[in-house]
């Protein structure tokens, strides 16, 4: 009786500092997030109006800032990704130090609004984390729900970046416990829960202001297709990291180092404006008038994305997969549809393949099919009236790649060293 007395006093005390955790956390994303919309499309703006030349320096000024932010103001403490989240939970003495907030929120937002192909999320789900980290450091005795903690700050971060509080839930179970019990389950329901309150009070518009249209069975072999397709891609952008990131710490001079890959991404996107930043926007603007847009054209974009975030990450910037991975999927699918269209007389739906190869790439790319599933269907109006397609598609996508295209020796070497699978 005494012994569950102590249990019930210690899961009351677990929640309240969850909801703690998980309302510094959503602080923390729902402002870097808006920061970073606000100061890319201006600054993206300005170079379209003024030169688009300015697009291939943009990325060096960012990149710059952050080699020296890194050697000067944090000392030359390195950021590692999701990697140092996996060795703080398996290893009791180890923990985030909390230079890793500020590092990674103001690296994050430094690499997006100068045009670094990739996105925000990595910085946001480390620098909340680390949040966790440091609540537990101050309220808990050692061994005692850090997991816990550190999840919940990386639940209501995910879930306000992408207004979904399910998705966030479920990242923090499928990518950061990747196991379940029943404190975690009380930590991280109550860490949605302030965030689910948070978008009430804060709500935002969906990422992508477009409407899925229902779905026909008919479309089932397509579907699967797509989603074989899009394990590739994210098996092609998984290997792209892992060699280009080996390729750039090869380099010891650091000038070289970070110019030579933000030159590389400046110039990509001078020739392909998509490319800059987390590149949302480009899906909304090919969409208001898809038939504008040559499959080969898509295509390109779906294989160049990748290219544009590995140099970005190679170079020295902060970020990960969630973005590229979106974006690459949704433009093969929406070519993979204009190609059927074409050539085989179907009557395939544009918005909804492209939210289907988004889904199947994430899928893939985070190791987290439900996940993918309901952060996809969130960046829609109406967009979860694609959930079996999705959902099979995330499935198929995940299982085929780790089956027949990556050897498992890949996964672990993301666990590892911070690099996309198992990644954000």
């Amino acid at each position: 009786m005494k012994r569950k007395k102590i249990q019930r006093h210690f899961y009351f005390r677990l929640i309240a500092v969850a909801v703690v955790v998980a309302f510094l956390s959503a602080v923390l994303a729902f402002s870097l997030k808006l920061l970073t919309e606000y100061f890319q499309h201006h600054i993206f703006q300005f170079a379209s109006e003024k030169n688009p030349l300015l697009f291939i320096v943009l990325p060096t000024v960012g990149i710059t800032y952050i080699y020296f932010s890194r050697k000067y103001l944090f000392k030359n403490r390195k950021n590692k990704g999701i990697a140092e989240i996996y060795k703080t939970i398996d290893q009791r003495k180890e923990h985030l130090p909390f230079f890793k907030i500020p590092s990674h929120y103001l690296n994050g937002f430094l690499t997006v609004i100068f045009g670094g192909s990739t996105g925000i999320e990595v910085s946001t789900v480390v620098a909340a984390a680390t949040v966790g980290n440091s609540v537990y450091n101050k309220s808990f005795s050692a061994n005692i729900y850090k997991l816990e903690l550190i999840g919940a700050g990386v639940c209501a971060g995910v879930a306000v970046l992408f207004n979904s509080p399910v998705a966030g839930w479920l990242f923090a179970f499928e990518v950061i416990a990747r196991k379940f019990n029943r404190s975690l389950f009380l930590s991280f329901t109550a860490a949605a829960m302030v965030a689910w309150g948070f978008l009430y009070l804060f709500p935002a518009e969906p990422i992508l202001p477009l409407q899925v249209q229902d779905w026909q069975w008919i479309a089932l072999p397509f579907i699967v297709i797509l989603s074989l397709l899009s394990g590739l891609l994210s098996a092609y952008f998984t290997l792209l990291v892992i060699h280009i990131k080996d390729f750039f710490a090869g380099i010891h001079n650091n000038f070289i180092r970070v110019n030579l890959g933000a030159l590389a991404v400046g110039t990509l996107i001078c020739f392909f404006p998509f490319l800059y930043g987390d590149s949302y926007h480009s899906l909304t603007d090919i969409f208001q008038q898809p038939q504008g847009y040559s499959v080969l054209f898509l295509f390109g974009l779906a294989l160049l994305k990748p290219v544009a975030s590995s140099l970005t990450l190679g170079a020295g910037g902060d970020g990960g997969v969630f973005a590229p991975s979106i974006v690459a999927g949704a433009y093969l699918g929406l070519g993979f549809a204009m190609v059927c269209n074409t050539l085989f007389g179907t009557s395939l739906i544009y918005i909804n393949f492209a939210l289907i190869g988004a889904a199947a790439t994430l899928s893939t790319s985070i190791y987290a099919p439900f996940t993918a599933l309901f952060l996809v269907c969130n960046m829609v109006p109406g967009g979860f009236a694609l959930t079996v397609p999705i959902l099979l598609a995330c499935l198929i996508s995940k299982y085929f790649t780790k089956s027949f295209i990556l050897p498992y020796n890949v996964y672990t070497y993301f666990t590892e060293n911070s690099s996309p699978s198992k990644s954000v």
